[in-house]
């Protein structure tokens, strides 16, 4: 069994424990060890590589120590959390003199970034430990019936000479993954452009038309569903369907579901194993589908 260090970063843990629960069950049925790290940090995103960059790896760094102590690779959930902890591993490696300044920071923790463990996205370990042929042949409820809008957010595929993980401008990877299961992954328009949940607190209009277009574009396209990568961008779909109830009086009830999700249901996770009350955008639609 293939293990990993997994990192949960702060939203998943706060406010959709239903995202990790469905990764880790079907990841277990897979066949993936999952070993948790004790005292990880936030994974220091882009508003605070903004504000210093220094200081943000070494916040970042300071989780891939912890899975260094442990001689593990890193597997993350989230997309955002995939994309900190990419950049500071890669830069770190990369430039030995910010490497210096940065293991002087992470001293006083009693740290030292060594540069000698990786960082994946868990739709990575899918595809190269796992493999499109056995993820197929581990499917006993076939996803036939639905058509899935997928969405993998910003943060999964740019920077894309960092990250590495699939073509920026036609990714097939989320797709490949949706399609193994049985599910038809459709195209609709925009389908690579923000959610728009990174302008929440600062231009909410904004945000929630950019939102808004992402729903009716899925809907339009005859999508059962959107699956996504990315917490915040669960959120934002999902509970931002209610604001458009009240903004724009409109009302698609387009279920949002995590890829996790879709995978567990397939592998054969009961629906009632999975905290499915989390959803403010209710999944019956899609749950009668799969049968």
């Amino acid at each position: 069994m293939k293990a990993y260090a997994l990192f949960l970063g702060c939203t998943i843990p706060a406010r959709q424990p239903h995202y990790e629960l469905a990764a880790r069950k079907a990841l277990t049925k897979l066949g993936i060890e999952l070993v948790d790290m004790e005292g990880t940090t936030c994974c220091a995103p882009p508003p605070i590589q903004s504000i210093d960059l220094e200081t943000s790896l070494a916040i970042a760094a300071y989780n891939v120590c912890l899975a260094e102590e442990a001689d593990l690779d890193i597997l993350t959930l989230c997309t955002g959390c995939f994309e900190s902890l990419t950049i500071a591993n890669r830069l770190l490696k990369e430039k030995p003199e910010l490497r210096e300044k940065v293991n002087k920071i992470l001293s006083n923790a009693g740290k030292e970034f060594k540069g000698t463990r990786e960082v994946k996205h868990y739709l990575q370990v899918l595809m190269n430990d796992v493999g499109v042929e056995r993820l197929k042949q581990s499917v006993v409820k076939p996803l036939n019936k639905l058509k899935v809008a997928a969405f993998s957010g910003c943060h999964l595929l740019r920077p894309s000479e960092i990250l590495r993980f699939d073509d920026p401008e036609r990714p097939r990877i989320f797709d490949t993954l949706i399609e193994a299961l049985g599910a038809k992954s459709i195209p609709y328009k925009n389908k690579l452009r923000c959610c728009g949940g990174l302008l929440r607190g600062y231009a909410d209009d904004v945000a929630l038309a950019i939102a808004r277009d992402k729903i009716v574009n899925a809907y339009n396209a005859g999508a059962d569903c959107i699956s996504t990568l990315c917490p915040f961008c669960f959120l934002t779909l999902d509970l931002g369907q209610m604001l458009m109830k009240t903004t724009y009086k409109e009302e698609y009830n387009m279920p949002i579901i995590h890829y996790a999700e879709l995978l567990s249901l397939s592998l054969g996770v009961e629906p009632k194993e999975l905290a499915l009350d989390f959803h403010k955008i209710k999944l019956d639609k899609v749950l009668e589908k799969i049968g």
